[in-house]
């Protein structure tokens, strides 16, 4: 480990990592990887992790992304709260750094556009020009330099370069702009400056002002890291950092592109940044997934120097492993039809106890109610079914889970022809789902009874973008139609009306779902599918 290393050969005698977002858009989950990653160092080494936020492009950046980024990284259970920064509050610092690369002979003021920039810059195969501005004197650079912070020019009209090397195979060494004339109103600062620092400029300088040991960042910033280095020693920083790179964390089927989700935000096809369909953090959690599982994830994917897409499969994966000894199997019919027990008593309710995890004896148990009436769903009850149907039709017997074994007589219909209810009879010695003489029953459905059963809204999700192809032809995105199901009025368990924002249960045979953290109201809770029951990924 390249940490390791730098410890045991006095580079450093101690860790510090930070995690630097630009306040631009949510965090999603490729992020997770780079705060757990980051923080988890800091922790291995018993040194320090800090948050700073990047937010040298004002153009882009709310005070509404800075709150939720903080919100992820607390809900990611990443301590940082003595150590929060902001690349802002060295404004000043990074001026005056400039200033001193204007005195040393290594940077510019320059005219030219942007256009003529990047045409100077030259090409993979080709060396770059020399601006004809390159040789001004540092008398006029400075002078220059402080008309641009004083505002005297337009937007755009000159910008600060570094002087480096033209000739460079690495375009990024090219003389490359390291300020520009903006006047945008900043988050943080207001309106103090109409100059702003590029990325690869203020982020080393940033670094270093902390005391970052080892600035730890995705595999594009690679062909950046000469240029990082470059800044730190031409403004003389004892004890610079060092940039480390790792690969991105791809999932397939799914949009982790800032671009492409504002942009389903904007056009309304999400309800915002944590529409769960979405893969940021925040919608995660909205959706149901808890820090534990996105942890769990982070350290299956492991850390590489190679880029690869990880099956979203997995992520579904570590949140059934996460969920499934924590939380309470209830009752929900998610399409009811009613059941009414014929020979079941008139106007008698009783409590049958359940538990509440089959698997995790700690959740106890639950009294639910049991009547004459139930609620079981649409397609556990056929009149003409197929081979190998083992639910409910004429004739059949079949267990009501944790109740009783019951045999359909038929079923009663609207003058439409849709079913109003179906009808059986119970044996009354078959509490429990047992039948005394041992005969066997090979259909078991779920259910719930029908006067006390609560009534609400469950919305179950597939990827937003089609899995034959995330594009069309033209670029746009391809998107799923059928993304979102909203079920309007699901039969649930009286106890699961009582349930609080991102609240999960198991819902029996459908899935995990959590309560909705944005529509759920008092008594009234809205809930979102986090996973089915089943998955399509083997943990080797």
């Amino acid at each position: 480990m390249e940490i390791d290393k730098d410890l045991r050969e006095g580079v450093y005698d101690h860790v510090v990592t930070r995690f630097p977002p630009e306040p631009n858009g949510y965090l999603h989950i490729g992020h997770a990887k780079s705060i757990l990653l980051n923080y988890g160092l800091a922790k291995e080494y018993n040194g320090k992790f800090n948050v700073r936020f990047d937010d040298t492009n004002p153009t882009k950046e709310r005070t509404e992304y800075v709150q939720s980024i903080l919100d992820d990284v607390r809900w990611l259970g990443a301590d940082f709260e003595d150590r929060l920064f902001f690349a802002s509050d060295y404004f000043d610092q990074m001026y005056e750094y400039a200033c001193l690369l204007i005195r040393k002979g290594k940077a510019f003021v320059c005219d030219l556009t942007a256009d003529e920039i990047r045409e100077y810059r030259g090409t993979l195969k080709e060396p770059g020009k020399e601006s004809p501005y390159r040789n001004r004197s540092v008398e006029e650079n400075l002078k220059l330099f402080e008309a641009m912070k004083n505002g005297e020019f337009e937007d755009g009209s000159r910008v600060l370069r570094a002087k480096i090397d033209m000739a460079s195979p690495n375009i990024n060494m090219r003389d490359p702009v390291i300020y520009r004339v903006a006047r945008m109103t900043h988050h943080n600062t207001g309106d103090k400056w109409c100059i702003y620092p590029m990325y690869d400029f203020a982020h080393p300088i940033e670094d270093a002002i902390e005391g970052i040991t080892h600035s730890i960042c995705t595999l594009e910033f690679e062909d950046h890291r000469p240029l990082y280095d470059w800044v730190v020693r031409e403004c003389e920083f004892e004890n610079p950092p060092r940039q480390i790179e790792f690969a991105k964390l791809y999932l397939t089927n799914v949009i982790t592109g800032k671009r492409y989700i504002k942009q389903l935000v904007e056009q309304g096809i999400v309800d915002g940044w944590d529409d769960p369909r979405l893969v940021t953090i925040a919608a995660l959690r909205r959706r149901g997934y808890t820090p534990e599982s996105i942890k769990m994830f982070v350290d299956l994917c492991g850390v590489a120097k190679a880029n690869s897409s990880v099956d979203y499969a997995m992520l579904e994966y570590c949140i059934r492993e996460d969920l499934k000894l924590k939380r309470s199997r209830m009752m929900a019919v998610l399409h009811p039809v009613k059941l009414v027990i014929d020979n079941y008593p008139e106007n008698q309710t009783e409590m049958l106890t359940v538990e509440n995890n089959l698997e995790n004896k700690e959740l106890k148990t639950r009294e639910i109610p049991f009547s004459r009436e139930l609620y079981i769903e649409a397609d556990d009850f056929m009149e003409e079914p197929p081979k190998k149907y083992f639910r409910m039709f004429p004739g059949n017997e079949v267990r009501l889970m944790n109740a009783y074994l019951v045999t359909c007589t038929g079923v009663e219909k609207n003058e439409d022809g849709s079913i109003k209810a179906v009808h059986c009879t119970y044996d009354p010695e078959s509490r429990g789902g047992n039948a005394p003489d041992g005969r066997k029953v090979k259909g078991t459905i779920h259910w719930v009874n029908a006067p006390t059963a609560g009534r609400c809204e469950v919305r179950l999700y597939e990827n937003i973008v089609n899995e034959e192809g995330r594009f069309n032809e033209d670029g746009s995105l391809n998107l799923n139609p059928n993304s979102l199901t909203v079920i309007k009025d699901a039969a649930v368990e009286p106890g699961l009306m009582e349930a609080k924002a991102y609240d999960s249960f198991q819902f029996v045979r459908n899935g995990f779902f959590a309560a909705d953290s944005k529509d759920s109201r008092e008594g009234q809770p809205v809930f979102n599918r986090i996973v089915s029951l089943k998955s399509s990924f083997k943990l080797i």
